[in-house]
C-alpha cells in the first residue's frame, strides 16, 4: 500500500481527473489482491508491477475517453487540483484532508501543461509522463506499452516537441499571484479598463460546464472580449464571492455562491498579463474542493 501515493501522481497525470486516477488505482489493487497469496510473493517487484497495470488501464482509459469527450457537452477542461492552503485569504492553518496530500504539486500538475497533455496521443501521453516526469527507463515503458524501447523513446520526442513549442516559461509565483489579485480586483470591482489592462491581447477563456451548470459555450478569445464577458459575469452573479486559492500550485480563484463552491479558476500568466484561463464549473469536477471546504469547516469548529 505504500506505493499507493506514486500510483495517484501517475494516474492524475495520465488522466487529468482525480476521480478517475482514484477508480484506476482502487482497480490496479482489486487486481492485486485478487491474485492467490504465491503468486502476489511471486512477484519480484510489487511496486513495479502495480505501475505497469495502473499505466495499462489508463492507457485503455486515455483510449475510450476521446469518444466519451466526442459526447461531452461543451468544453472539457482537466479536474482543477486544490493545494493544502490557499494564498492571500486562505484559511488560517490550511487544511488537514486534501487530495493534495496524495498528489505531488510540481510544473508537471499546472493547468496549463494538463491542457498540453490533452493535445498528444495516449501513447505519447504515457511514454513522456513515464519517463520524463515519474524517470522510468524506456525498457519498462516499452513493457507497459507493447512497444520497442526505441519506439517509446520517438513517442517521448514527439510529446517534448509539443510541448516545447507551446509552453512559456512562468514568472516567480509572487508575481502570478499579484496579477491574479489585480484581475479578482478588477473584476469585482467590474472595472473592464483594468480587467483589459491585465489581459493579454490574445487571451482566451476556457470553461468547463459539462451540461451540468450554465457556463461559457465556446472559448473567447481577446482580450477585450474576455474582459467583457467577466463584466457581464460578474453583473448577472448577485452575492458572489471570490476567494484566493492555490489551483494545481498555481495561484488561482475560486467562485462561492451561498456557501457552496460554484467555480474553480486556473491562470496562465506571462509577465504582467495573463494569457489563459479556464474556468472549472462542472459540480463533477468540483467534488474535491467541496471536500476541502468540508474538512476546512470542520477544523476551524474544532
Amino acid at each position: 500500500m505504500g506505493e499507493r501515493r506514486q500510483l495517484i501522481n501517475i494516474a492524475y497525470r495520465l488522466l487529468g481527473s482525480l476521480a478517475d486516477a482514484e477508480d484506476v488505482v482502487q482497480e490496479t489493487y482489486a487486481r492485486w489482491y485478487a491474485m492467490s497469496r504465491g503468486q502476489r510473493e511471486a512477484i519480484e517487484s510489487p511496486g513495479g508491477w502495480l505501475t505497469t497495470v495502473a499505466s495499462r488501464i489508463c492507457l485503455n482509459v486515455l483510449g475510450s475517453a476521446r469518444v466519451r469527450r466526442e459526447r461531452y457537452v461543451g468544453e472539457w477542461i482537466p479536474e482543477p487540483l486544490p493545494d493544502r492552503a490557499g494564498w492571500g485569504d486562505g484559511p488560517p492553518g490550511g487544511v488537514t484532508v486534501d487530495p493534495a496530500d496524495r498528489v505531488t504539486l510540481d510544473e508537471s500538475v499546472t493547468m496549463a501543461f494538463l491542457v498540453l497533455l490533452e493535445s498528444m496521443t495516449p501513447a505519447e501521453r504515457v511514454a513522456f509522463i513515464l519517463h520524463d516526469v515519474f524517470r522510468y527507463p524506456f525498457a519498462e515503458v516499452a513493457d507497459i506499452l507493447g512497444r520497442s524501447p526505441a519506439a517509446c523513446r520517438q513517442l517521448a520526442s514527439s510529446a517534448r516537441r509539443r510541448i516545447g513549442a507551446s509552453r512559456r516559461p512562468a514568472g516567480p509565483a509572487a508575481q502570478q499571484a499579484r496579477v491574479v489579485r489585480a484581475f479578482k480586483a478588477a473584476w469585482e470591482a467590474k472595472d473592464i479598463d483594468a480587467l483589459i489592462g491585465l489581459l493579454d491581447p490574445d487571451a482566451t477563456v476556457t470553461a468547463d460546464g459539462g451540461g451540468l451548470a450554465s457556463t461559457l459555450h465556446r472559448p473567447i478569445r481577446g482580450g477585450e472580449q474576455v474582459a467583457r464577458a467577466y463584466i457581464e459575469i460578474a453583473r448577472a452573479a448577485v452575492g458572489l464571492t471570490i476567494l484566493e486559492r492555490t489551483v494545481n500550485g498555481r495561484p488561482g480563484l475560486v467562485a462561492q455562491h451561498g456557501g457552496a463552491v460554484v467555480a474553480v479558476m486556473a491562470f496562465d500568466v506571462a509577465g504582467d498579463r495573463i494569457t489563459r484561463l479556464w474556468s472549472v464549473r462542472n459540480p463533477e469536477k468540483l467534488r474535491s474542493w467541496t471536500d476541502r471546504q468540508d474538512a476546512s469547516a470542520h477544523d476551524r469548529a474544532r
